[in-house]
């Protein structure tokens, strides 16, 4: 039967796709037509699907939303783009509207060798290298394949052998266009002993509505190795769907810091898969959200071959009418041999209303492992109250440092110094006497 609240996808589809970038390549055009039909088979997800039980993104498919920007330079935000900034002298790629714009953007001294720019770029310079990104993707609900169907840009890396990126890459994504569906599509090739940071900074600069739905795509071979930093700061009425999807080869290191402060609702998957051994994988993540906000996040490690290791240590403070989800799937397969593994995931309700469903899952198919995982939800701790109250720390004072500690115990883990000083400065900002706790440190 015909789903006919998705006719509007259709009609932007049959609108947009000759004109989309790489449309010269039959194989991205056949990519893209074989997206647009597993998003017609599979539709968007439902609550009746298990992994978006506690998810409704129903509001989503009922938008009338529209995918060509009408304003993709930077002349109404170039006033805010220094506010948002990690590093004046450092390496950035700034996207307005779902497209790359180059004035702001800045890439110095880059290895020889190593591309970094926008996804149109590589398409037009190295479009066999992006073909099995694409191309070869499997897609488990409709966002991911919308995503093929419909990507107008992103960005691309790509680490020749042994070539290291020292300053850490930030890219930002502004968006100020009411009704937009923003569909990046980001792509990293780390080759064996190579190594970047990447910080993907997602930003709304308007209240309006719009909905933003990335994809990225990153492969480590051997002994890469890759950090990853998600920020999701998008306005008030906004929707955020993202995917983030990592295999890794022998010997490398991935790990990924995902935080998300903004949206009125977001969905945020991160996997990965240590497909050799002596991989290594860290998944750290925290969400401080209040009012009616939603915000899920999935993860998925799959350990498939022995003497691999990974750690998930996520948190979140929920305050006022807003729910989170975290879903946290570890699964050792048969031949994964003398795995290492360790999830934890904690959250403080601040308020009555505010709700968590946090689901830690550990699968195991091997038998010589070391495997833990946990999960606590509660309010702050009286006996940690007593103990400041009776130090002359004022009730309100003292509940505002215990939310403070307890969140920054994720942002300590960050290693670029101008980003875990502009999370502390977020930190300052979501929490009650946060000046006067500011001022104390």
């Amino acid at each position: 039967m015909k789903d006919e609240s998705l006719d509007h996808f259709h009609q932007a589809f049959g609108q947009l796709a000759k004109t989309l970038p790489g449309a010269e390549f039959s194989w991205l055009r056949a990519a893209r037509r074989s997206a647009f039909d597993q998003f017609d088979a599979l539709g968007l997800p439902t609550t009746r699907h298990e992994d978006w039980k506690y998810t409704n993104v129903s509001a989503i498919g009922k938008r009338p939303w529209h995918f060509r920007a009408q304003r993709t330079d930077d002349s109404d935000v170039r006033h805010v783009i220094d506010e948002f900034k990690l590093d004046p002298a450092g390496h950035r790629l700034v996207f307005v509207n779902g497209r790359h714009v180059p004035r702001p953007s800045k890439l110095n001294g880059l290895p020889h060798g190593v591309f970094v720019g926008s996804l149109t770029r590589a398409l037009r310079e190295m479009p066999q290298r992006l073909e099995a990104a694409i191309a070869s993707q499997a897609y488990t609900d409709g966002f991911a394949a919308l995503n093929t169907a419909f990507m107008t840009d992103g960005f691309a890396i790509v680490l020749p052998p042994g070539e290291v990126i020292d300053q850490p890459l930030q890219i930002l994504f502004l968006t100020d266009e009411a009704g937009l569906a923003v569909q990046p599509f980001n792509v990293v090739l780390a080759g064996a002993r190579s190594g970047c940071t990447i910080v993907e900074h997602f930003v709304g600069l308007s209240d309006d509505a719009y909905w933003t739905n990335a994809v990225t795509r990153i492969v480590a071979d051997e002994q890469a190795d890759v950090q990853h930093y998600r920020l999701q700061q998008e306005g008030p009425k906004a929707f955020h769907i993202a995917s983030v999807a990592a295999a890794q080869q022998r010997g490398s290191c991935f790990t990924s810091h995902a935080f998300a402060f903004g949206a009125a609702l977001s969905r945020t998957g991160i996997g990965t898969s240590l497909n050799a051994a002596n991989a290594q994988a860290t998944l750290n993540g925290l969400y401080f959200i209040g009012d009616r906000q939603h915000v899920d996040h999935h993860t998925r490690i799959d350990h498939t071959e022995p003497h691999c290791t990974s750690r998930e240590y996520y948190r979140g403070v929920l305050d006022g009418a807003a729910r989170g989800v975290f879903n946290g799937r570890v699964i050792v397969h048969r031949d994964a041999q003398q795995t290492d593994t360790h999830q934890a995931n904690h959250n403080l309700l601040l308020s009555r209303d505010a709700e968590i469903d946090t689901k830690p899952q550990l699968e195991i198919y091997a038998d010589d492992v070391k495997c833990t995982h946990g999960a606590t939800v509660g309010q702050l701790d009286d006996n940690q109250l007593f103990y400041l109250r009776a130090r002359g720390v004022e009730e309100r004072m003292a509940r505002a440092l215990l939310t403070y500690a307890f969140a920054r115990d994720i942002v300590e883990r960050v290693r670029i110094d101008s980003l875990r000083g502009r999370l502390e400065n977020l930190l300052f900002a979501r929490t009650p006497e946060g000046e006067r706790i500011r001022e104390l440190l």
